[in-house]
């Protein structure tokens, strides 16, 4: 009789546990499909989006007249949304106008009277006064050119007791601050950022990736022996992999990092500020094949009014969160479709314009925002703005678009607690499970209710301990009375 139980039992888990390895497959499978949009829930699981942006154009060399792009690796856009593009195979510089017409190629400077010219320049930057800044590579050497392309100067290799003997230069990405303070993202550096002062001399490293321990790896060592130990890898920080610059100067940087620390915002002293306020932190796909692994985040592009989005050359994907890290949307791929790319390796905005440079197919993709797009954003920016009027209708208008964009309730309720609307904002609070905010609200609601309702219920405590007190006296005067009838 026990073993027909046991045996009945033990069918019921089996399917139980099939179930739940099948549940987890499909949500595994739910993210890796051919779906350009598609989004996180508070619990991690995909679900359905609407597109936040479509492809509207590719341009290539041909378009620009000029020979085609081989295996561009960088780009940047302008304040005036001048687009400059780094076609590294080609060694040169172009520089195209808002509506992707070629303005003029940079392919060399004079130096010293002679003509100089690129050996696979890897990074770009340009200021906003027009200032070019290019990563030469193989060069070994950061070229600065002012906006007519004449050379300012040159940076080469760095001289200091910080770094090693046998060091080679070799910078790959390049920042300049408004104080013309120059950050290099240099190969085999572990160490963080390169920081130059405005002269090109090298001053020190900045934001340095912790180090990644494998636990078991780590106890393995601890029983090692010394030569088996010298034999084994060494636990090193992780290499940065991009960055960017806000306008306030504070880095933006990737990094080959997993989870939570492959984002992060440094400060002049190197120090992550990157809030993680958001339902998981911002850091690509949370859910994954084996197959595909988890995202491998090489570009980051700030935009206004904090937000970012970040470029995973593994599935060819574009993350876009707020200054808070909640995550707005998803869209790209890796593919033949419009849309999709082959090996992308940098993003930039221009106005309302998501630009992606493939660097295998040797072209830019070009992506509009849609009426979903720019509604989300616009609520973000009214919020950032403190419009929380604007912002709260434009909240709830994505919300209608997209029923599964959790954090758009959330962005209403903080529109309302910024009203003062305690109540009904944690409500909204509640509906996007956005704890923080509920608690904080109803903390507020139920002070402003105590405040309104003082004076009544202060009056009705009073009056119950006066009755209660008079209730008390006459019951002992009852009972004196009683005491002195019976004596």
């Amino acid at each position: 009789m026990q073993k027909s139980i046991w045996k009945k039992h033990k069918v019921i888990i089996l399917g139980i546990v099939c179930l739940l390895l099948f549940s987890q497959e499909a949500s595994y499978v739910s993210a890796d499909t051919n779906s350009d949009a598609y989004h996180y829930s508070y619990w991690g699981d995909t679900v359905p989006a609407p597109a936040a942006y479509e492809a509207t154009a590719i341009i290539t060399g041909k378009e620009l007249n000029t020979v085609p792009f081989k295996e561009p690796s960088d780009m940047h856009v302008t304040e005036n949304q001048h687009v400059f593009i780094l076609d590294s195979g080609n060694g040169r510089v172009i520089e195209m106008d808002h509506t992707f017409k070629l303005v003029r190629t940079i392919d060399s400077f004079e130096r010293e009277g002679k003509e100089e010219y690129f050996n696979n320049p890897q990074g770009l930057y340009v200021t906003n006064k027009g200032h070019l800044l290019i990563a030469d590579s193989d060069n070994h050497r950061v070229v600065h050119l002012d906006e007519e392309g004449q050379l300012v100067k040159i940076v080469a290799e760095p001289k200091s007791d910080l770094l090693k003997t046998d060091f080679i230069f070799k910078p790959l990405r390049i920042v300049m601050d408004k104080g013309e303070r120059i950050y290099i993202m240099a190969e085999g550096v572990f160490d963080g950022f390169m920081e130059f002062s405005a002269d090109g001399t090298f001053s020190s490293f900045i934001g340095a990736n912790r180090v990644q321990v494998d636990p078991v790896e780590y106890l393995w060592k601890r029983f090692a022996t010394r030569e088996q130990r010298s034999q084994m890898v060494m636990f090193t920080p992780t290499e940065f992999t991009n960055l960017d610059m806000d306008e306030e100067g504070f880095i933006y940087a990737t990094s080959g990092d997993r989870g939570k620390d492959s984002i992060k915002k440094l400060n002049a002293q190197g120090t992550d500020i990157l809030r993680r306020e958001g339902y998981q932190p911002p850091q690509g796909d949370l859910v994954y094949t084996n197959e595909a692994g988890p995202s491998r985040l090489i570009d980051i592009d700030v935009g206004d009014s904090d937000m970012y989005s970040v470029l995973d050359s593994n599935m060819g994907r574009i993350f876009t969160y707020n200054g808070d890290g909640y995550l707005l949307h998803i869209f790209g791929g890796i593919g033949n479709r419009r849309g999709q790319f082959n090996t992308p390796v940098a993003l930039e905005r221009s106005g309302d314009r998501m630009l992606v440079l493939d660097k295998s197919l040797g072209e830019i993709t070009v992506f509009q925002t849609t009426e979903y797009g720019r509604t989300l954003h616009e609520a973000v920016r009214s919020y950032y703005n403190g419009d929380e009027d604007q912002s709260s209708v434009m909240f709830a208008k994505a919300a209608e678009m997209n029923a599964n964009l959790e954090y758009a309730y959330a962005g209403i309720g903080k529109a309302l607690l910024r009203q003062k609307e305690y109540e009904d904002s944690a409500q909204y609070f509640k509906r996007s499970m956005e704890r923080q905010g509920y608690s904080k609200a109803f903390l507020l609601f139920r002070k402003e209710l105590m405040r309104e309702h003082f004076s009544w219920m202060m009056s009705g405590l009073f009056l119950a301990a006066a009755a209660f007190v008079t209730v008390i006296i006459v019951r002992r005067q009852k009972r004196r009375t009683a005491n002195a009838d019976v004596k």
